[in-house]
């Protein structure tokens, strides 16, 4: 019975052992492997990418417009017939003949107003344009990626600084309790220290409440299967934060102008509907191509051999074919007119997201200067709060003052502690948007 109750202990605490160091194996996740796994698994990103393929297979097939095309054929038939006999006067019974037939023939556009040309053109910025697309996605996946990091490291911090007030309340609460058994405060005072733990625990509950959905949001977002042990890097906050920028906006906007993705596609994007004008146009002008080709036959029942009749059958020729357009019932002015709609349409959307660039660089640059100034502000507020909470903590302690006001003092220092915490994460993701504007990589 010993034996057995050993034997079912050391089992015991080998599965436990097993369980706890398959948990500290789990990986712990940093900013730049969430995003490479979130850019690798995202549907958006993939569903660019195939498109930038498409463009590039429709590349390639433009360009092999222009070379000429190539067709042979054989053909073999089988014929049944009956012959007359003349003098006879009646037919005789069915007699079969066999013929074979091959032929070779090739073609090629000489001329055609230039529109396999401008379709070359064209789609090879079509696949230029698609591959900025392509980047302009996993930029998007990259922002969205680093707000759920930060995201999550603000959790983190909410609820270590919630545990951190607890256990000052705790610490407060004791003390609190052996005043009132000596009688130097009353029970309401004690209770209104009780209260405010309860008060805090439930905020520490929400704290960590919060974190379980931060950290979901990011492994959703990354298409990462949901589990309780995904963890990420905690990197040095306060080094990233001693910046103390004075971004100017216009500068910054002309940089990002000629490095951002979604200008330079929708540059490329009016360039090609440019393009569409010139194709239209060449259903205006004649066109031009060149054919040539030789075949040959041969069949049974002939005086000549096989190879005989190959040879005399030759029948090799060659020629032009000229079209020229005269009445298209307005197709060709129809499809003129469309494609200049098409360069309107595709200026404005150029123009407009050069404004929406503008519009987000002039409010980054806010952002980071207002950031900066609130973090600065709240610092400075946590300071003097903390000073006044310490005097009031102190004075609590030597029952100089009651707990209505000594839990004034600390619900005022929780709620600046609070608000420096929002402020630095504000100004952190400021920053980063700013280094996104300027093209600079976003690391953490």
């Amino acid at each position: 019975m010993v034996k057995l109750l050993v034997n079912t202990l050391l089992l015991f605490l080998i599965s436990f052992t097993f369980f706890f160091s398959a948990q500290s194996q789990a990986p712990v996740w940093t900013f730049e492997e969430c995003l490479n796994y979130a850019l690798e698994k995202n549907i958006q990103v993939q569903t660019a990418a195939l498109q930038t393929n498409r463009n590039k297979i429709n590349y390639e097939r433009a360009t092999a417009a222009q070379l000429p095309s190539a067709n042979a054929s054989i053909g073999q038939n089988l014929a049944w017939s009956k012959k007359f006999d003349s003098q006879n006067m009646s037919y005789g019974s069915l007699t079969g003949t066999n013929s074979t037939s091959a032929s070779f023939s090739s073609s090629i556009m000489l001329f055609n107003g230039f529109q396999i040309r401008n379709q070359i053109n064209q789609s090879e910025i079509n696949l230029e344009s698609s591959k900025f697309y392509l980047e302009s996605v996993k930029e998007s996946v990259e922002l969205n990626v680093l707000s759920a990091y930060l995201q999550i490291l603000y959790a983190y911090e909410s609820v270590s600084n919630a545990k951190k007030q607890i256990v000052v309340t705790q610490e407060q609460l004791i003390l609190a309790k052996e005043r009132l058994e000596l009688g130097l405060i009353s029970q309401s005072d004690y209770l209104q220290i009780k209260s405010e733990l309860a008060s805090e625990s439930l905020t520490l509950t929400d704290a960590e409440s919060q974190l379980i959905l931060n950290k979901i949001s990011l492994m959703q977002l990354m298409e990462y299967p949901v589990n309780d042990s995904f963890e990420i890097v905690y990197p040095d906050i306060e080094q990233l934060l001693n910046q103390e920028l004075r971004p100017v906006a216009n500068s910054i906007y002309n940089q990002s102008l000629s490095i951002r993705p979604e200008i330079k596609q929708a540059e490329l994007n009016t360039q090609s509907a440019l393009l569409d004008v010139d194709i239209a146009n060449a259903a205006y002008y004649p066109s031009l191509s060149m054919s040539a080709g030789i075949g040959t036959s041969f069949s049974d029942g002939s005086d000549y051999t096989n190879m005989e009749q190959l040879q005399n059958k030759l029948n090799p020729h060659v020629g032009l074919s000229l079209s020229i357009p005269i009445f298209q019932k307005k197709q060709a002015k129809s499809s003129v007119e469309l494609a200049k709609i098409g360069i309107t349409s595709a200026e404005l959307t150029e123009i407009n997201t050069k404004n929406e660039l503008r519009k987000s660089v002039e409010q980054a640059t806010a952002n980071v200067i207002v950031a900066q100034k609130r973090y600065l502000s709240n610092q400075e507020s946590l300071r003097v709060q903390k000073e006044s909470m310490d005097i009031a903590t102190e004075k609590f302690s030597l029952g100089l003052v009651n707990s209505v006001d000594y839990l004034f003092e600390r619900t005022s220092f929780i709620a600046s502690e609070s608000q420096l915490l929002q402020s630095k994460y504000k100004l952190l993701y400021s920053y980063k948007i700013l280094d996104f504007y300027k093209g600079e990589a976003i690391t953490l």
